[in-house]
Formats: C-alpha cells, structure tokens, sequence
C-alpha cells in the first residue's frame, strides 16, 4: 500500500447498483474509490493508469472476464473478490455483509480510521476554555452524587472526528449531573492512553481509563478499552474480560451497547458522534426496544457523519443536534426526569 493516509480503492462490478453500494459502503468507512467501473467498458490502459492500493472486483455474471484475469497476473497490488450482491442497506443482513468487506480491507491494506490518533495532539495543545451549559436550578439543587455508582450510565460513541466533538461536549456539560459515562472511540490501540486527557483537559468531568471490578461513577467518564471487550457483572461493576472485541472493529461500539443495554435497560442511553463505518446500527433496534434513547451529532458540524447517518436513516435516532447542543439536551433531559422524581 501506498504511504498516503487514505487508501485507495478500485472497483470493478457489472451492476450499477452494486456500484453504487459499494462506492457508498468504501467512502463511508474512509477509503477513497479511485475507480469504480463496469468490466465491460473497462480498457486495458484504464487498468494500468490506475493508481489503487487493492482491486475490489464483484461480478454477478460468472463468466471469464480476460480483463480480470489479466489484472489477477499483473497487479502489484491485492485484488479482492467481494462479499456477492450487497443487500438493502436497511436490511438485517446489510451490517453483516459491511463487517466482513471491511474486516477483510482493514487486512490487506489498513484501517483509514488510524489517522484519529494523530489528532489528539492538536487537542492537547487547544487552550480554549468555553463556556458550560448553564445548571438547571432543580439539578443544583440537588444532593451532590459525585463519586457515588451511577444509577444512570451514558455510552458516548466516536469514530473519525470523534475526539474534537467529545471534548466540545464535555467542555459544555456541566459537572454534578447524577450520570456516569462510558466512552467508545475508534482508535489506533498506541493512542489510548493520550484519550483521556485530550477530552477531558478542558471540562468538570474526570475522564480514567477503566477499572475492572469497580462501577461507573457519578462525575466520570470511562474510557473502553481498545483491545478487551468490555462487560458488567451483576452487581453492574465493569468486567474486562480476557476476549477482544467482535470484528472489524476496536471497540465495537455495536457490542458495548448491547452490554449498557442488557445491564441498565431504560436507565442507559447512546450518543453517537462523528465517524466513518455504521458501528452501532446492528445493536440499535435492541438498545431502542429497551426503552434507551439514542441521540446523534448532527451532519453538518461532523468530520465525517456516516455513523450518526447510519442510525438517522435507520430511524432509530430520537434526537439530533451539534456537541454543545447535546450537551445542553441531555442536561435538560436530567432536570426533567428531577422533577418527576420529585412530583412522584
């Protein structure tokens, strides 16, 4: 593969909507289509013009392709065959169908979201300070719950751009709300210790790493680890468990919501911010069904907005808006629910 950051695809498939799917399914996962065309008008000069970093080829008619077969003797690169015809991207069968193209793409020529890690240090070396969200009176009213296990855990889920639009949420949150949160980044494995600073540097919020055995607290942010999936026993203290997370990716951000889901029911929630890929869309209906909301960052103030338009089209996110506005959302929605406790 070349030594540019974003690597290149070249697609050859004999339906325009296999195409088309595939253009949409590479672009939102980083990787950059430098070709995508149908064999059949396909010329040989085309072919060795192209600069790629892997031929992706999918063909419905099974017949001998010469084009093909001279590409297979010639290229200098790694030729892939697809994963067959790609389904309705709102299927079931859809999220299953991408986790394997990508999880084999990731191996022959890396991961486009390795680049998340490099920016950490603009965010280290930020000395902006910004205002908070403004405390609701009922919430500062409130007994202090920091440090106590949260009966209320949040999940916030990034990918690329992840870390700048968590940092800006954080910065605006204000501390002493009676919530915990568990953050799921997508991110190069060498870069998981500089994550809790980058974020937190700015805000009234402790961002660790995590602690197995311990529980989420009230006044912090976890940070999920990279290689080890992460899990809660009964008694809804984190478990570190020996096995890493389901493929293509680390963390999944798919599995973590089903465990915050399994343990914490209605009294857990998701946001998801930037990101490439559509981590996230398989677990949602279930995340939904046990009455947790899912909110996501709007595409307009994303780096890349694949992840949180994945659940938008899926119908499953409940609100939309920029970091600071969720910010503010969700310190509106924890006042809510300290008034019905109170009237009840």
């Amino acid at each position: 593969m070349s030594e540019q950051s974003t690597p290149r695809i070249a697609v050859i498939a004999d339906t325009s909507l296999q195409r088309h799917v595939l253009a949409q399914a590479l672009a939102g996962h980083g990787y950059q289509v430098v070709l995508n065309a149908d064999p059949a008008r396909l010329e040989s000069d085309q072919l060795d013009a192209c600069e790629t970093d892997l031929w992706l080829v999918d063909l419905a008619q099974q017949e001998d392709s010469p084009l093909v077969d001279n590409l297979l003797e010639q290229s200098r690169v790694p030729v892939l065959f697809g994963e067959g015809h790609a389904p309705e991207r709102h299927s079931e069968h859809y999220p299953r169908w991408e986790r394997r193209l990508v999880s084999k793409l990731r191996k022959l020529v890396g991961d486009p979201s390795a680049g998340v890690g490099r920016s950490l240090a603009a965010l280290l070396d930020e000395a902006q300070r910004p205002s908070r969200v403004a405390l609701p009176d009922d919430l500062a009213a409130s007994p202090l719950k920091a440090g106590e296990p949260a009966a209320q855990v949040w999940l916030l889920a990034a990918s690329l751009g992840g870390p700048a639009a968590v940092k800006t949420f954080l910065d605006a949150l204000p501390g002493g709300l009676p919530v915990g949160f568990l953050y799921a980044q997508h991110i190069d494995a060498s870069f998981e210790a500089n994550l809790p600073q980058a974020v937190g540097r700015h805000s009234q919020w402790h961002v660790n790493t995590v602690r197995d055995g311990d529980p989420v607290r009230c006044g912090e942010v976890v940070v999920v680890p990279i290689s080890r999936e992460l899990g809660f026993d009964a008694s809804a203290r984190m478990r570190v468990e020996e096995r890493s997370w389901p493929e293509p990716y680390s963390p999944s951000i798919d599995q973590m919501m089903l465990n915050l889901a399994q343990q914490y029911g209605e009294r857990c929630g998701v946001i998801v911010f930037s990101g490439m890929c559509s981590d996230g869309s398989a677990a949602a209906a279930y995340v939904r069904r046990q009455g947790a909301p899912i909110w996501t960052q709007r595409a307009d103030s994303c780096a890349c907005s694949s992840m949180p338009d994945s659940l938008r089209e899926g119908g499953y996110s409940t609100l939309s808006g920029d970091p600071r506005e969720l910010a503010a959302a969700l310190v509106n929605h924890l006042a809510e629910q300290c008034v019905g406790a109170v009237t009840q």
